[in-house]
């Protein structure tokens, strides 16, 4: 049983009163703004919900299955564990509980169902990361079970899917290169391994056709293996024999092994080089690498995933859809202005 979080709890991590932590989430007077909305942004994160809602939805609660792969989870705080903990805090909010199944490569390969399907254990699935094709038609097969799909969608069957704006991030991110005077940039990410990889090249591709700058093959530059997904420091790139000015990173795992890359081979960065990530995201023990990126809402990305699949679960009508959640740029400090 979860414990729920009462005014006190949040009163006493901000070091103010009961009463000061009522008017800021009721939207009375007496409160700054600023510290209206560190209040709440605690409540959210604690999982606060407030009394009337709580007794509003006590009668509803539901078993929420989350099932992702093992390639996404191969470290413990990889950006799909941090997802997974997302949705875990909105499903509390919602008076409902989770279960994490983790499928492992040679489940996904024998086309195994999750125990959590077969079972029927669960009023509903989130799906975080694409399956391999034949294993996501597999899953098919029990769409009896509501389910959604998180941080990716699938092009042939349209199912209710929560994903970042891959497309209009990267070309942000490449459209802010150029400004900054660059026109040698290289993409790196292997195409075709997910849907966000290529979605994000499509947006790197517009910004460079925009300002009439050349597409080079030999500067699409993967950044995994296709039958295990590593990436990172795992992972060996090839860097091209012309080298451009800027690299354009599909994540920001991937940007930081880079840089690695290129120190190690004589570049800096970014005085020689610069390079943008995307996700806002780095595992912790690759530390603070100062990546300038695209920072990823998991938090409205993980609400929108819950509210869906509960409207699914009541029977409540409405049109399945791929939800596009916008993100925003963070300006660090790999990128050089070269104008």
């Amino acid at each position: 049983m979860v414990k729920a979080v009462k005014l006190a709890d949040i009163a006493a991590e901000l070091n103010v009163s009961i009463v000061t932590v009522s008017k800021a989430l009721s939207g009375q007077k007496g409160v700054s703004e600023e510290l209206r909305k560190k209040i709440k942004e605690l409540a959210d994160e604690m999982g606060y919900v407030p009394v009337h809602s709580a007794q509003k939805n006590r009668s509803k609660s539901y078993t929420i299955g989350i099932i992702s792969l093992e390639s996404y989870f191969t470290k413990f705080a990889s950006f799909y564990w941090k997802m997974y903990q997302e949705v875990a805090t909105k499903a509390v909010k919602k008076n409902c509980f989770t279960m994490l199944e983790i499928i492992n490569a040679a489940a996904e390969e024998a086309l195994e169902p999750p125990k959590l399907f077969e079972e029927e254990r669960v009023d509903g699935i989130v799906i975080i990361g694409k399956p391999k094709k034949e294993y996501l038609k597999m899953l098919y097969q029990y769409k009896r079970i509501p389910m959604v799909f998180l941080d990716f969608y699938d092009d042939e069957l349209v199912c209710d899917s929560v994903v970042s704006s891959g497309y209009i991030g990267s070309y942000q991110m490449t459209h802010y290169l150029i400004e900054k005077g660059h026109r040698k940039i290289a993409y790196v990410g292997t195409l075709m391994y997910t849907e966000s990889i290529t979605d994000r090249y499509f947006g790197y591709c517009k910004a460079l056709m925009e300002s009439n700058i050349e597409i080079r093959k030999d500067w699409i530059i993967p950044d995994r293996e296709k039958n295990n997904g590593i990436i990172g420091m795992d992972y060996t790139f090839r860097l091209p024999h012309e080298m451009p000015t800027a690299f354009v990173c599909n994540n920001d795992v991937t940007a930081y092994a880079l840089i690695q890359t290129l120190e190690k081979a004589g570049y800096r960065v970014p005085e020689d080089i610069s390079v943008v990530g995307y996700d806002n995201y780095l595992y912790p023990e690759y530390g603070d690498s100062r990546i300038t990126t695209y920072a990823v809402d998991m938090g409205e990305m993980a609400r929108i995933a819950m509210h869906s699949l509960v409207k699914k679960i009541e029977n409540v009508l409405y049109n399945e859809s791929i939800h596009t959640v916008p993100g925003r740029m963070i300006v660090r400090d790999t990128v050089r202005d070269i104008n």
